[in-house]
């Protein structure tokens, strides 16, 4: 009887153990996947067609392949019809002339604000793997309008080359005929003059890139984006004097690249 009960009792715990081992669940290799984080922050270096912008982006991370952002940015641009050219005076009372572009008369800052989402059309990759993926933005759009200002050269006689005087001056109706006369400007001026006299335009802009993130979901932000973005004001903005061949426009379509670097974290 004792041998009975000791050869059920062996098949009762070889059966349990064997069980154990079927049910028993398979390691996850936690190296293979990233962490998700709640929040990144990060800088962002643009080049645009005629212009450059450096932002700052603030992000929730939703899930890893989702994450909402606000963007600030601040950035200039140019008018593509610029020409920088560069009479090379050497002799005058003041140092030598500065080079200058014929027919600007306004510098144009951006002050950029937007709400925006990234995503990833990637699985969630290695943590060293690189995520690809798009963003897409969208808020305000204020433009700053500041005057351009040039050295211009007044003259008693037009051979009077010795009582010649230099006068900082920007663009308007009393001077219009020597801001646009060559042999009367000496060069620009320095580019911290006219603040006292910006001018604000109001307006709205969008953005969407292709998204390409190395280490997307590592503790630090590496990435790089590559598309399309819009400004759209309620008035012309007038960077160069208008003219028969040049017309400004209250709008800017402008491909852009830029590159981001900044940091994820849990709180």
């Amino acid at each position: 009887m004792i041998r009975f009960l000791l050869f059920i009792s062996f098949i009762i715990i070889g059966e349990s153990l064997h069980s154990q081992r079927i049910i028993q669940p398979k390691l996850v290799d936690l190296d293979l996947k990233g962490v998700v984080y709640k929040k990144e922050w990060s800088l962002d270096f643009k080049i645009m067609e005629n212009g450059l912008a450096i932002g700052y982006n603030s992000g929730d991370v939703q899930s890893y392949h989702r994450t909402k952002y606000y963007n600030f940015e601040l950035g200039i641009s140019r008018d593509p019809r610029e020409r920088r050219q560069n009479k090379n005076y050497s002799f005058s009372p003041l140092t030598s002339s500065r080079s200058f572009i014929y027919g600007k008369i306004n510098h144009f800052i951006n002050v950029r604000a937007g709400l925006g989402f990234k995503k990833y059309l990637s699985e969630k990759a290695k943590r060293k793997g690189l995520a690809v993926g798009y963003s897409y933005s969208f808020g305000p759009s204020i433009g700053i309008l500041k005057p351009y200002y040039l050295v211009l050269i007044y003259r008693s006689t037009e051979i009077d080359k010795e009582n010649e005087e230099y006068r900082h001056e920007s663009y308007n109706e009393n001077n219009a005929d020597k801001f646009l006369t060559l042999l009367d400007i000496f060069g620009s001026s320095s580019a911290l003059r006219g603040f006292k006299h910006i001018k604000v335009v109001p307006g709205i802009q969008g953005k969407f890139a292709t998204h390409f993130a190395l280490g997307a979901f590592d503790k630090y932000v590496k990435s790089v984006e590559a598309g399309i973005m819009v400004d759209l004001y309620i008035k012309k903005i007038d960077i160069m004097l208008e003219s028969e061949e040049i017309r400004n426009k209250p709008y800017f379509i402008r491909l852009f690249a830029s590159a981001q670097f900044g940091m994820r974290k849990n709180r």
